[in-house]
């Protein structure tokens, strides 16, 4: 099934997004310019560390966008109903249309949602029946580029050798401390965020299946 486009026009949520496209932007120019194309030229790690970390970012705003852009399940205005389902259907009391049970109205995108887990500012949409999928692999490139990053500035004051070819004439390296401060406190935040998110959205489906399997037992 092909993704549909979905766009949602909320300030607060392009507000939102442009914070997390700033953290992916700093990072991806800031690390590879301070810690790792430095220490390659050096022999101190490899060209495969470089391009997988391009990989992971490239994956993660790939992801951002898809699930930001992605139908969440909207239902459309005359849904047609079949005959033997009628009883698993219900009247939205805001929008005054049929809808399936377990949908929900969202408020800010102003119509119902298939299976709606919630509405995440940070992507700009709802998460429903199905943009799940790409909200839950948006977590999953987050937590693999943030634990990255992570332990790149680790790495870059307490494991690799210290650099002996530095232009020190540059901003990146005049200012090298506070930029991996700065990318470290981004990257604590971002990781524990998003690593609970990730560990509560996996229990929900988990548990959605053990009682479905209950069920049909």
């Amino acid at each position: 099934m092909g993704l549909q486009i979905h766009f949602v026009v909320d300030p607060q949520g392009w507000c939102c997004m442009g914070i997390i496209i700033f953290v992916w932007l700093y990072n991806t120019v800031f690390i590879p310019k301070v810690i790792l194309f430095p220490h390659y030229e050096e022999g101190h790690i490899s060209a495969v560390a470089i391009l997988c970390y391009y990989l992971c970012s490239l994956f993660c705003i790939v992801s951002l966008l898809r699930s930001s852009v992605a139908d969440p399940g909207r239902l459309p205005e005359n849904p047609k109903i079949p005959l033997t389902e009628r009883e698993f259907w219900e009247l939205c009391n805001k929008c005054n249309m049929m809808r399936p049970k377990r949908s929900h109205h969202c408020s800010r995108c102003g119509h119902c949602v298939r299976r709606m887990d919630h509405h995440c500012p940070w992507i700009n949409n709802c998460v429903g029946e199905d943009n799940h999928w790409l909200f839950l692999q948006l977590c999953f490139y987050t937590q693999l580029l943030s634990s990255f990053t992570l332990i790149l500035d680790f790495c870059h004051y307490y494991y690799f050798l210290p650099l002996k070819k530095t232009n020190w004439d540059f901003f990146v390296f005049r200012h090298e401390l506070a930029l991996i401060r700065i990318s470290t406190f981004m990257g604590l935040v971002i990781l524990g965020g998003i690593s609970g998110l990730f560990y509560t959205q996996l229990m929900g489906i988990f548990t959605q299946q053990i009682v479905k399997s209950q069920v049909s037992f």
